[in-house]
């Protein structure tokens, strides 16, 4: 599996998201194979939150995790914005820890900007990352404006990763906060690069069912979903999340890192799914 650098820490180019798994049992032997499959692949970046289930997810990745040797894989997780500063945030961090049974986080998040002071909250990431409970920090759905603030801020400038929704229909992260990112040497984190969570259900139904999408996609013998994904990775500073159900979808997710696509055909996907030409607002799901 490829890897990126995200300010220092050594991330693949795919990992495993977190979002919506652990919250049915019905679903529970499914979502574990499907992550074991993924360590398996070289898949080794799983993702979570103490938002998603409060706290389900945490405890299902804990069971498919079980027997593994912590080595081989790399946990991220989330803060609230509401518990992100003093004392809160050691307890979320703990909290989480005990969830996934685990000594430490090798990244924890910021999952969105809240009215807790960003100067709060890096000291205490800060006083996380000296006290070994995690290894890095980074924030979630920053745009341009507030990694400027947060980089400003002394300690700010050790954020490792921005994480942020990106896929082929929501594209207006590459006209400023993608440059912005890389020449500062820190990752992007690609939440919902087949948008298939929330709201955008109803748009992952029309790109599966987009004639030209589905052309290139047959031209290549793969699906319409390990294109986007693909689209995702033609960035070399990006690492996507998908989420996988089963072991089955783990490996088409696993496959679209080695998909080369040609240039004139990334061409006409983007004459119908266009690239962004001024500042857009930042999407969030």
């Amino acid at each position: 599996m490829r890897t990126i650098s995200a300010n220092g820490l050594i991330l693949p180019v795919i990992g495993q998201g977190g979002w919506r798994i652990g919250e049915d049992s019905d679903n529970e032997q499914n979502e574990i194979a499907a992550l074991r499959r993924g360590l398996e692949l070289g898949m080794n970046l799983i993702d979570t939150a103490e938002m998603y289930g409060e706290g389900m997810s945490e405890i299902l990745i804990s069971k498919a995790l079980k027997g593994i040797a912590r080595e081989e894989y790399l946990l991220v997780s989330k803060v609230y914005p509401h518990n992100a500063g003093a004392p809160d945030i050691f307890i979320s961090c703990d909290n989480s820890m005990r969830r996934l049974k685990t000594d430490y986080l090798d990244l924890y998040l910021l999952h969105w900007r809240g009215d807790v002071p960003l100067e709060e909250t890096v000291e205490c990431m800060e006083r996380l990352v000296s006290t070994g409970k995690i290894r890095r920090w980074g924030v979630s759905n920053f745009d341009v404006a507030d990694m400027e603030e947060l980089t400003a801020i002394p300690g700010g400038e050790h954020c490792a990763v921005d994480q942020v929704l990106y896929n082929l229909d929501t594209r207006g992260i590459e006209f400023d906060l993608i440059p912005w990112l890389e020449k500062r040497g820190m990752g992007v984190i690609a939440y919902c690069p087949l948008a298939q969570a929330g709201t955008l259900k109803r748009m992952h139904k029309g790109i599966l069912t987009d004639e030209v999408l589905s052309s290139v996609a047959k031209k290549y013998e793969i699906s319409v979903i390990q294109l986007m994904l693909a689209f995702t990775l033609k960035n070399t500073r990006l690492t996507a999340i998908p989420k996988a159900g089963t072991p089955q979808h783990t490996e088409a997710n696993a496959a679209a890192a080695d998909i080369q696509i040609a240039v004139e055909d990334w061409d006409k996907i983007d004459e119908i799914f266009w690239p962004p030409t001024v500042k857009m607002r930042l999407d969030m799901e």
